[in-house]
């Protein structure tokens, strides 16, 4: 029922926001002015519909197409002491932080990371590298661990699916706002002329971009936000000196390459080598020394 509530309040949020903002701008006298029947809160609603079905869409469906890009071997029968180790370690893990208990998974890699995905907290899915699991110490492993099952408690996968939905909102909203004004700007007084429909299109296309860009930087910024909040439930739930440990590991091997698949990135434990804005993950310098200040 929360998330329900978040999602509605969300989208009454970016009309109310979107719409001050418009009126503060004075488009809407602009558009009556120039003789325009432009309606704003149907175009308004419209990128909202759309903006937020691409990112609920790949909220609800992140879990399958996670194990099916990464490979996931769930764990259903542990065949092996480790194993039965890692379902032990999540499930107590996951009664800490007062979650159901993920599915646990598996993937082939040589890198070490870990990822969490799911649509809800209560029925999400953890899974480790291969090469995580042959180099970090348990102590360190369990750390991993406790940062993924952080990562679900705080409802991230949740939160981050809604804020892209907001971004996407505005991305397509002030395009159109935008291309129009320009169709309007080659129009004389009779309102002949303009873009034409294929220069419409390609003007649309272009704010796109740019405020695609613009919106990704927002969205990455969150994510970096959120890994710090994953860092310290990590190290409430598995321990700071363990936490610090596996990072300082994650560090030592940025060297080796990151083989999840780029759809999976923001919701593994490490990022590329180079931090920008663009980047999911802060540097792992600073998630240190912030758990070390904590």
């Amino acid at each position: 029922m929360l998330r329900i509530l978040l999602f509605l309040g969300t989208n009454i949020a970016v009309i109310a926001v979107a719409s001050i903002t418009l009126s503060l701008l004075g488009v809407p006298g602009y558009l009556q002015q120039n003789g325009t029947n432009l309606n704003l809160q149907s175009l308004l609603i419209f990128c909202a519909v759309f903006g937020f079905a691409g990112s609920l869409v790949s909220l609800l469906i992140s879990k399958p197409m996670a194990k099916w890009s990464t490979r996931t071997q769930v764990i259903n029968q542990p065949q092996n002491q480790a194993e039965q180790w890692l379902l032990e370690t999540v499930q107590e893990l996951s009664n800490k932080a007062g979650i159901k208990m993920p599915e646990v998974g598996i993937f082939q890699s040589n890198a070490s990371n870990a990822f969490a995905t799911g649509w809800n907290k209560n029925a999400a899915l953890v899974a480790v590298s291969t090469g995580l699991l042959s180099r970090f110490d348990r102590d360190e492993v369990r750390a991993v661990l406790a940062h993924e099952i952080g990562h679900v408690s705080n409802g991230d996968m949740v939160t981050l699916a809604l804020i892209q939905g907001v971004m996407n909102t505005f991305v397509m909203f002030f395009a159109r706002i935008a291309a129009f004004a320009i169709d309007q700007f080659f129009r004389d007084s009779e309102g002949r002329g303009g873009l034409g429909m294929f220069g419409h299109m390609a003007v649309v296309f272009i704010f796109d971009m740019i405020f695609g860009i613009l919106a990704s930087i927002i969205v990455m910024r969150f994510s970096r936000w959120r890994e710090f909040r994953a860092d310290a439930a990590g190290a409430e739930l598995g321990g700071r000196d363990p936490m610090i440990r596996a990072l300082q590991r994650l560090k030592a091997e940025m060297e080796i390459p990151n083989e999840l698949p780029e759809t999976m990135t923001a919701f593994g434990i490490r990022n590329a080598k180079v931090a920008s804005l663009f980047s999911s993950h802060p540097p792992l310098d600073d998630r240190i020394a912030a758990l070390r200040n904590a």
